[in-house]
């Protein structure tokens, strides 16, 4: 029996990225994730007449070499890929250096090479256009990765950005979510997706 499509996003879903990190070096800062509501943290703390400057401070930097693998995912991840056939499915560009941004996917291949070595890196999909693949099952921590999606189970993984989604946004769009909180987030979808089976 052909096993069922997962599409499963990486960044605020597999790890957080080193990119808090490099906002903290640049301002000398120690925010932490659960700082922060919106999902552009440069954005929200770095003044705008800054942000040159920062671009040029990021420019060449991994930031997958120190990412934070968030809690369970990769144990989960391994469980998942038993049982469905897992694809990877992420951005890689930067909207700000859009001509360096293809070091992000050099960078965010080798990080998933390293960590998901169960996973065939034929099924790394690198895209922003997400809505144009198909599967059964969607993760992934933005509301608007779902737009436009003919997936069966749409599933929202908790992060600190999507927490103030009502229940009629994520019914709008067919999500359910895997509750809260981030650091709980994978023993939720295990709970959906592996224990109820």
């Amino acid at each position: 029996m052909e096993k069922k499509k997962i599409l499963l996003d990486c960044d605020e879903v597999i790890c957080f990225s080193g990119f808090l990190k490099a906002v903290n070096d640049f301002l000398g800062t120690n925010y932490e994730i659960d700082d922060f509501t919106d999902y552009y943290i440069d954005e929200a703390i770095i003044p705008p007449e800054r942000m040159d400057e920062f671009n040029k401070f990021i420019n060449g930097r991994n930031m997958y070499e120190n990412a934070y693998i968030l809690p369970g995912a990769i144990e989960t991840i391994k469980r998942l890929n038993e049982v469905y056939d897992i694809y990877i499915c992420s951005s890689c560009v930067n909207p700000l250096d859009v001509k360096g941004s293809g070091r992000v996917f050099t960078d965010k291949y080798n990080f998933l090479l390293e960590n998901l070595p169960f996973i065939k890196p034929s099924n790394f999909i690198f895209t922003s256009a997400k809505h144009l693949f198909k599967a059964d099952i969607k993760i992934d921590d933005r509301l608007s990765n779902f737009e436009g999606d003919d997936i069966e189970i749409k599933i929202l993984f908790p992060s600190y950005h999507n927490n103030d989604l009502t229940v009629d946004e994520l019914t709008a769009v067919g999500v359910v979510r895997a509750g809260y909180s981030w650091r709980k987030g994978w023993q939720e979808v295990e709970k959906m997706l592996l224990i109820k089976r």
